[in-house]
């Protein structure tokens, strides 16, 4: 067995200070889309004399107000980053000019930016203009703090998560469809944090029906993820807590001319149509990327989910498991039909993390990579049901 540990890079004040970085780049969440997550830090003698993060997209960078904050103490400084500064003008100038005005000595970086116009190109500037860069401080958490801007960026789609919560015998509701509340407060407030941190939630028609969810944040001043049905029919009910989009945003995706009769009425309460030609999870999260979503939260019942599996638009899971018994043959389950007949097919989770929330527990893990989806089914809205509302 092969017992090698790669080393950590930097020394234990860096991991320190790029740990602070990415506490402050979190102070963003759901807000940056289609932009990172990034935090930066101004360290002269010891001691942290400036510190910002990226609070949006058109906004100054990380960098920027760092360095703002610690004016001219930022001269012969140390400079934290969790992501590779910019080398090239967008919305905002190149951040690696501004450090390099500033006379800072030395940039540490947490990881190299998988943005192509960036790719280490960042680095090799500031290089070139005589400052000291070590690269892959605490480049683990940096990259899982980004896994949704850097998937964008390689596959040009969102990262898909998939969340459900079931019994200790695989059920996510009763026989008569009743899931509230399979899990404890603690766990839904788990999801609720879970919520902030993507910019999208995903349900089929039959969650609409059935749970009548809401979709929304209870947390006070935290951004509200855009709330999505997926329906081919547009069979839904006529009052609904997502019609309500006062303050939150819904888009009902459907099937080109879908029931025009229930699209006006819809239109008329402020919600969104978009018809598409052939409604599959692979359109949905291919218009969520043409809308610069960074992370899409499924929240949808079986069917749905194992279209969204099988088409490969699914590339984390959060399973909630509580300690109950349900049981009924016909009681449903996170997962509809995949086509596998053998257990040699069953996908295999990866880099798989347990942990307890209050009684319940919780698995997160990560689907295979790969470049297509396990099959080649289309999504319908008949059996989505999810818990959360």
């Amino acid at each position: 067995m092969d017992s090698k540990i790669e080393p950590r890079v930097g020394t234990a004040f860096d991991r320190e200070m790029m740990q602070r970085c990415l506490t402050l780049a979190r102070r963003a969440l759901g807000r940056t889309a289609p932009n990172p997550l990034v935090g930066a830090v101004v360290v002269q003698d010891g001691k942290i004399v400036g510190e910002g993060f990226h609070p949006g997209a058109g906004q100054p960078h990380a960098e920027v107000f760092a360095l703002k904050a610690a004016g001219d103490r930022a001269q012969g400084a140390t400079v934290y980053v969790s992501l590779e500064p910019c080398n090239h003008y967008g919305r905002t100038p190149p951040c690696t000019e501004a450090l390099i005005a500033a006379g800072v000595a030395k940039v540490v970086v947490g990881m190299v930016d998988p943005n192509p116009l960036v790719a280490g190109g960042g680095v090799a500037r500031l290089r070139s203009a005589g400052i000291e860069v070590v690269v892959g401080v605490e480049e683990a958490d940096c990259r899982q703090l980004n896994e949704g801007f850097i998937h964008r960026m390689v596959y040009q789609r969102p990262f898909g998560i998939f969340k459900y919560a079931m019994t200790l015998d695989g059920k996510i509701a009763t026989t008569s469809g009743h899931s509230a509340w399979i899990t404890n407060p603690a766990a839904r407030e788990e999801v609720q944090q879970l919520r902030i941190a993507c910019d999208a939630i995903i349900v089929g028609g039959n969650t609409v029906r059935i749970d009548n969810p809401r979709l929304t944040i209870r947390q006070i001043d935290a951004p509200n993820p855009l709330r999505v049905v997926m329906s081919r029919t547009l069979d839904l009910p006529t009052t609904a807590h997502l019609w309500q989009t006062e303050t939150v945003s819904t888009l009902v995706m459907t099937q080109a001319g879908a029931n025009p009769d229930m699209q006006m009425l819809l239109r008329d309460r402020g919600v969104e149509i978009l018809e598409l030609d052939s409604l599959t999870p692979t359109a949905a999260m291919a218009h969520l990327y043409q809308r610069g979503c960074l992370s899409v939260l499924w929240e949808c019942g079986g069917t749905l989910a194992a279209e969204a599996i099988a088409q490969g638009t699914v590339q984390k899971i959060f399973a909630f498991i509580a300690p109950k018994i349900i049981g009924g043959s016909t009681a449903p389950t996170p997962v509809g039909d995949l086509g596998f007949t053998q257990m040699t097919q069953a996908i295999t989770l990866e880099r798989v993390q347990w942990r307890t929330v209050g009684s319940d527990c919780l698995m997160e893990g990560y689907l295979p990579s790969r470049e297509s989806g396990v099959g080649s089914r289309e999504s319908g809205d008949k059996g989505d049901k999810g818990e959360e509302s």
